[in-house]
Formats: C-alpha cells, sequence, structure tokens
C-alpha cells in the first residue's frame, strides 16, 4: 500500500480555513480519495487537553517557550496517534495547522526565533513535514473583522492579541512560504470562498497530477 498524502492548511485568524478544508475533503473524496481531517493544536484526547489550556483566556500569563513547547507536545502525540496512522493505511490527511503555525506564531510573531522553534519540532515530527501546505494569506484587518462578525464564535487566547501581533504572524508565514516554497503555496484569502476555492483547487489538482506514476 502507498504511503498516503499529508495535507496543511495554514493562515492567520479569519483566513478561512475551516471552509477550505471542508471543501477540499469533499473535493478529494468525490475523487476517490480516503480522506481525514484534523486539527491543532488537537485532533485526539491527549492534544485537545493540551488546546484547553493554551488558548485559555485566563491564561494570558503563559511564557512564550512554554507556548512553543505545549504546541510542540500536542504535535507529537496528534501525530503519532492519528496522523502516520492514517497515511500508513494510505489515507489523505488534511490538518488544519501543523508545524508553520509554530514557526509564525512563536517563532517569528512572539520573537522565538523561527529557526529555535523549528529545533524544536523537528524532535517532535521526527521529519514528518506535510507534503503539501496551503497558506491562506489575509490581511490581518479583514481577517480580524471576519472573527469579530461571527456570532457565537468562542474568543480564545489568540484573539485577544493587538493588530501589531498578527501582521508579525502574516510577516513570519510569508517568510516561511519564501523559505519552503518547495511545499507551501500562497492563496489570496482576502477574497469570496469561491473565488478563493477555484486557486485551492487549481493547485491541488497540479499538485496531485504530480504524484501520478
Amino acid at each position: 500500500m502507498h504511503r498516503g498524502i499529508f495535507l496543511t492548511v495554514e493562515g492567520g485568524e479569519g483566513a478561512g480555513k475551516t471552509s477550505v478544508i471542508t471543501l477540499v475533503s469533499e473535493f478529494l473524496s468525490s475523487s476517490g480519495y480516503s480522506v481525514v481531517t484534523s486539527r491543532e493544536p488537537g485532533g485526539i484526547e491527549i492534544a485537545e487537553q493540551i488546546r484547553s489550556i493554551i488558548l485559555d483566556t485566563n491564561h494570558t500569563k503563559m511564557e512564550a517557550r512554554t507556548e512553543a513547547l505545549l504546541y510542540a507536545a500536542a504535535r507529537r502525540q496528534h501525530l503519532v496517534e492519528k496522523i502516520v496512522p492514517a497515511l500508513e493505511q494510505g489515507q489523505v490527511v488534511i490538518c488544519d495547522r501543523f508545524i508553520d503555525s509554530s514557526l509564525a506564531y512563536q517563532g517569528y510573531a512572539r520573537g522565538l526565533g523561527i529557526d529555535e522553534v523549528l529545533t524544536i519540532n523537528q524532535f517532535a515530527i521526527d521529519r514528518l513535514f506535510p507534503d503539501l501546505t496551503l497558506y491562506l494569506d489575509v490581511r490581518p484587518e479583514e481577517g480580524l473583522r471576519r472573527i469579530h462578525s461571527r456570532q457565537g464564535r468562542e474568543i480564545n487566547r489568540l484573539d485577544l492579541e493587538s493588530l501589531s501581533f498578527h501582521q508579525k504572524v502574516r510577516e513570519g508565514y510569508l517568510q516561511l512560504a519564501e523559505r519552503f516554497a518547495d511545499r507551501i503555496v500562497i492563496i489570496d484569502a482576502n477574497r469570496s470562498m469561491d473565488e478563493v476555492f477555484v486557486d485551492v483547487k487549481e493547485q491541488l489538482q497540479s499538485f496531485l497530477d504530480k504524484q501520478k506514476p
């Protein structure tokens, strides 16, 4: 059995990751692929418990390295318990956030250093990087506007950060897209979801075509 495909969807707050993942999952399923979707931090019980600690609005005193280590710990457990088994079964795994979130948020925006956070996470993921990463690039002002316009959405600790923090997150992602251009594709997410998905599907199809023998 062939190893499956590991896809990740990244982006700042309000970029539309959840909607894109739903559409990608439907597209791949209709094309005959067996699809597993998940999220980080979370995806499995232990990682979801760590998620609740990280995103708790009462934990504003959490130190940046503590935050980075918690994300890496949740990622490791998620990887060995859910992602790797699915890939070994030949499935397509679509994950809402993965290592690039830590590099952009903690490495760049928190100022810990992209290489330093990469080192922590290389230990956690044991060289298993995504095959393709769709980075949904949205202006922070637009992303935050979308979030605050959604009724009933739970506010987490990252939503309490300043606009300048979210601008740094975007700068970090753009640096990563340049550094890892072999796997990260930039999608303009400032547009309607229909327009965004046209580009997503085009990039995804191009990637899948290259996987064929």
